[in-house]
């Protein structure tokens, strides 16, 4: 088994982090090296620089300035774990909600797969296990300060295998439902009721997961909790609603987003704005997704 990492950044262990946007899963549960001397007090303008970038998520170049900056704070101080949360969510959220062409996505996602793996390895026993141990059985060393990194890692990979087909989709099942589950059991409510969140879209993501009655139970669930988190609604809509060819909810969903006042939630601004553009879209393309004459009954052809 692999010696403990000490937490000193004078001592880390220089290990690369490469990106692999194809063939085995990107990233390793690695820490990264810093020179001690790079970790001084600039590594708090940068990060105060870089949450400011993040405010203005919405727009894709002031995001990803940001996120160059969350690695320059990785990279002079390591330990940073609120650096590494942000590039974790980050790279998740610009493939998610602002990019469109598929090999785009995977290596964005596969950047947000690295980092959250990166982060993962702050936990000394869950670094030490994963290098004997699979990561489904390890996951239960990681602890209720892993659960943000847990969530945006999983949902990450959860994208990149979909994205890639059905043999990247099975090949992440077992991980993906490992950091689900823990995520969940540390914190059901984190991100806005993520976890239940997850699930609904899981079951109902593809023939291999398929569960009508457990999706339907888990996006209530999340809906309840979290009502004005619009992407909730949003993948409802597109994922089961239109796999059971349930109009009259996947109108309901589409009308709640389009009629939501975003600044209701100052905080989930960008995420809700983006999730107007995505309903708008999605409701567009009603015609290529419900029958004729369903469309006709609802008025809505």
């Amino acid at each position: 088994m692999t010696p403990s990492i000490a937490r000193s950044p004078a001592a880390l262990v220089l290990l690369a982090l490469t990106v692999g946007a194809c063939g085995k899963n990107p990233g390793a549960y690695q820490t990264a090296a810093a020179d001690a001397a790079k970790a001084t007090d600039d590594v708090g303008a940068t990060l105060a620089s870089a949450d400011a970038l993040w405010e203005e998520r919405i727009d894709p170049d002031k995001l990803r300035e940001g996120l160059d900056l969350y690695a320059k704070v990785v990279a002079a101080d390591p330990l940073n774990r609120k650096a590494l949360e942000r590039l974790t969510r980050g790279w998740y959220f610009l493939g998610d909600s602002h990019l469109t062409d598929k090999q785009e996505k995977i290596d964005t996602w596969a950047t947000a797969i690295t980092w959250g793996k990166q982060c993962l390895a702050l936990n000394d026993d869950f670094r030490a296990r994963v290098q004997t141990e699979k990561e489904k059985d390890a996951v239960t060393s990681l602890q209720l300060a892993e659960v943000p990194c847990l969530y945006w890692t999983a949902s990450a990979l959860g994208k990149w295998g979909k994205i890639q087909g059905v043999a990247k989709v099975l090949g992440q099942l077992p991980t993906v439902k490992a950091y689900i589950t823990r995520a969940e059991e540390l914190d059901p409510t984190f991100f806005h009721y993520g976890p239940a969140r997850y699930w609904g879209a899981y079951f109902s993501a593809s023939s291999f997961t398929w569960d009508e009655e457990k999706s339907t139970q888990y996006f209530e669930a999340s809906i309840e909790g979290a009502p004005y988190y619009l992407p909730t609604r949003g993948l409802r809509a597109e994922q089961l609603a239109v796999k059971t060819k349930d109009f009259a909810t996947f109108k309901a969903d589409i009308d709640f987003i389009l009629g939501f006042d975003v600044s209701e939630n100052a905080e989930l601004v960008p995420e809700n704005t983006l999730e107007k553009t995505k309903a708008q879209a999605l409701w567009d393309k009603r015609a290529e997704l419900f029958d004729a004459d369903v469309l006709a009954a609802a008025g809505a052809e």
